[in-house]
């Protein structure tokens, strides 16, 4: 499973991608820490047959373990249950759940209930814009059973503004557009109760910078991941995922056994109490994506 849930970027590859069976089982893609095989909106109708041969093809000849954490991204309860039937598809970590919600849920988890399977299920219906229906659905994967198989929910921003009559603009962040205050809203509803959120896609592949500028909003909203649509991004996205010394730093010795309760570090305050899950999540991040070398340590001073 992903190291304390950092997925870091998780790239989309069409099911019917030509080299599919190569990118499963690692020969190409190889930097992927997390793989989503995609049966929903990035296969058409008339391919889906076909998308659905082919992922068979890739499931029986994949290994059963490899760098990557591997997914598919299923069309509906009846595509799931097709995969679920496929030889191989115990090698899979889980399923992406495209439209999410606490009416479809019970359908796709009777589906894996027997399996080991995790699922990561999409907000990205007009469910998202209601904060009532949001808590209504938090309870409801709260519930015995299920939540142990919810490893993440993703938020799914191109649906999102399609509900919108939007697109994603080519000169901000979605953090600007009528998503961010909704973004905003999933965190303050999901994360403190556990449950892990992972950024939209970033449809523009010539803007780099305002990628960047993207998933540090990203990680300032707390979100584990991306979605990635094109390989180029992969590095572009956990580049920012690797963790400042002076971060570093400081998550240390909140956590060192020794520290007192408050402390000042670097001109900061450091509060073991509040700070401690802060702490403990940035050493996972460092671990799974690496720190920036430090040029200029710094040692902690106490109160």
């Amino acid at each position: 499973m992903f190291n304390d849930k950092l997925p870091g970027a998780s790239l989309y590859v069409p099911a019917n991608h030509p080299d599919l069976t190569a990118v499963a089982n690692g020969e190409k893609l190889a930097q992927a820490r997390s793989l989503i095989f995609c049966t929903e909106d990035a296969v058409a109708e008339k391919d889906l047959s076909y998308a659905l041969f082919q992922l068979g093809v890739a499931l029986q000849n994949m290994p059963v373990t490899t760098r990557s954490e591997r997914f598919v991204r299923v069309r509906n309860v009846e595509v799931l249950g097709r995969v679920l039937a496929m030889p191989g598809a115990d090698k899979l970590t889980g399923f992406v759940i495209p439209k999410a919600s606490r009416h479809n849920m019970p359908s796709y988890l009777r589906h894996v209930r027997d399996t080991r399977h995790v699922l990561m299920p999409t907000l990205e219906t007009a469910d998202v814009f209601d904060d009532a229906e949001m808590r209504e659905f938090r309870l409801f994967l709260e519930s015995p059973g299920v939540r142990p198989r919810i490893l993440a929910l993703r938020i799914g921003g191109n649906d999102l503004f399609a509900l919108l009559g939007l697109r994603r603009p080519r000169n901000m962040t979605i953090y600007r557009t009528p998503l961010g205050p909704v973004i905003a809203r999933l965190v303050t509803t999901f994360r403190p109760y556990g449950f892990c959120l992972t950024a939209p896609v970033f449809e523009h592949l010539d803007l780099p910078d305002l990628l960047a500028q993207e998933v540090e909003e990203d990680l300032a909203h707390g979100m584990v991941g991306k979605t990635a649509i094109h390989p180029d991004q992969i590095a572009q996205i956990e580049r920012h995922f690797m963790v400042m010394p002076r971060d570093l730093a400081s998550a240390e010795a909140i956590l060192a056994a020794d520290s007192p309760a408050v402390f000042k570090l670097d001109n900061s305050m450091c509060e073991v109490t509040t700070h401690r899950a802060w702490a403990q999540r940035t050493i996972a991040q460092a671990s799974h994506f690496g720190a920036y070398p430090s040029v200029d340590p710094v040692d902690p001073v106490d109160k």
